[in-house]
């Protein structure tokens, strides 16, 4: 059941590094000081980011002057990030499979990642697997329920009416966990973390309401699987409903500012 949900995931993401990169790499780009922070990563240390995406994470961790190698599933991810990030070690890898040796490194970050995958749990121990004794490890999903920069979307989709395809996948239930920081610290206890512990992060994320649209119409997100699943009448009927569920967050100067989150959290390898 966990290969066909990571299999949906590859296919999600495929070729759609520079749609994300233009649309919500900013949005993700919101916890990743506190992630860093979370996972101890500091100058000289040697730090994993698996699924970095077009490198922010890896980056903002070189800029501490950390020593970075960084892994994504995606190979249109890894080529915007090896131009943002000349410096550290790049490959293409997804978790749980990750082609290092035991205790490899200092700390490892996996940002917006673990909410990708299938088997949560498992993607939690490969973590723990590659990071020495007592080294940190730090992760992020987005909650749920959503805040309200993400529940713009299910709620744009209801009242347009739009239907769910019922052949989606989904995690498994028995492999899935909350998703709240109670949820997600107890599943780093189960893949052996000590001294786990979490918290939400807050933020407001300012974005421009085109931006906000272009993610989920250019196919990024569940909410853009399930954009492109409807009939273009659907489609036309969620564009409205959304410009009038966003109109609340519209500034002066046109700009959104939506009240988001983030559930982080970390635990020290054992």
């Amino acid at each position: 059941m966990s290969a066909g949900f990571d299999a949906h995931e590859r296919a999600q993401w495929s070729g759609r590094a520079t749609a994300y990169r233009d649309t919500l790499a900013a949005l993700c780009a919101g916890p990743v000081e506190s992630l860093l922070d979370a996972a101890g990563i500091v100058a000289g240390a040697l730090a994993l980011d698996v699924g970095t995406g077009t490198g922010t994470v890896a980056a903002l961790a070189a800029e501490r002057g950390a020593c970075v190698v960084a892994v994504d599933a995606e190979p249109s991810m890894l080529s915007l990030a090896r131009r943002r990030v000349p410096t550290a070690g790049l490959g293409l890898a997804a978790l749980p499979a990750l082609p290092f040796a035991a205790q490899a490194f200092d700390a490892a970050v996996a940002n917006f990642v673990v909410n990708h995958v299938g088997d949560p749990l498992a993607a939690l121990r490969a973590l723990r697997r590659v990071v020495r004794p007592g080294g940190r490890v730090a992760v992020t999903i987005w909650p749920h329920p959503a805040p309200p920069a993400q529940q713009v979307w299910p709620d744009a989709f209801a009242a347009a009416g739009a239907v769910r395809p019922t052949d989606l996948p989904r995690v498994d239930a028995a492999l899935d966990f909350p998703r709240s920081v109670d949820g997600l610290t107890d599943l780093l206890r189960q893949a052996g973390f000590a001294d786990a512990g979490g918290a939400v992060v807050g933020w407001t994320h300012r974005t421009d309401r085109e931006a906000w649209w272009n993610g989920p119409a250019n196919g990024i997100g569940a909410a853009g699987t399930m954009l492109a699943r409807q009939d273009a009448a659907t489609k036309a009927r969620i564009r409205v409903e959304f410009d009038r569920l966003t109109a609340p967050f519209l500034g002066r100067d046109g700009s959104l500012g939506l009240p988001t989150s983030a559930v982080l959290a970390h635990g020290a390898a054992a």
